[in-house]
């Protein structure tokens, strides 16, 4: 152990205490938000990747959705995040495949990137 003389001409700050996440911050906190009426399988924000569980719309019981949201890049731009989903329906007591519109993902890659700007100004302007 360092001696108390040492330990006080070098104290640890406080930054260098704080973990940075290795994907665009404003993009990783607007794609939370955004899956947050989703259960959560994983959310790693190292490799930049968030799993859903399988989740039911209650007006929509017959019907269930999963999504995985990639962030690819440290920038804030438009092909720095990917949406996948699957999505399934209920038939006679089984939950089989079915296709997900296309529609549905480019609506909450939408739903993001308008979020994570929303957020970048937020911080910019310092409300």
């Amino acid at each position: 152990m360092a001696p108390a003389a040492a330990r006080a001409r070098h104290p640890i700050s406080p930054a260098s205490q704080v973990t940075s996440i290795g994907v665009n911050a404003y993009l990783w906190r607007a794609s939370l938000d955004a899956l947050s009426f989703a259960p959560l399988l994983q959310a790693d924000s190292a490799g930049g990747v968030i799993i859903t569980d399988w989740y039911a719309n209650p007006q929509n019981p017959g019907e269930r959705v999963k999504l995985t949201v990639a962030i690819l890049d440290r920038d804030l731009r438009a092909d720095a995040i990917r949406v996948s989903g699957s999505r399934q329906v209920a038939q006679n007591g089984a939950w089989v495949d079915a296709p997900m519109q296309a529609a549905t993902v480019q609506r909450v890659e939408e739903i993001i990137l308008t979020r994570a700007r929303d957020l970048r100004r937020t911080a910019i302007s310092g409300e």
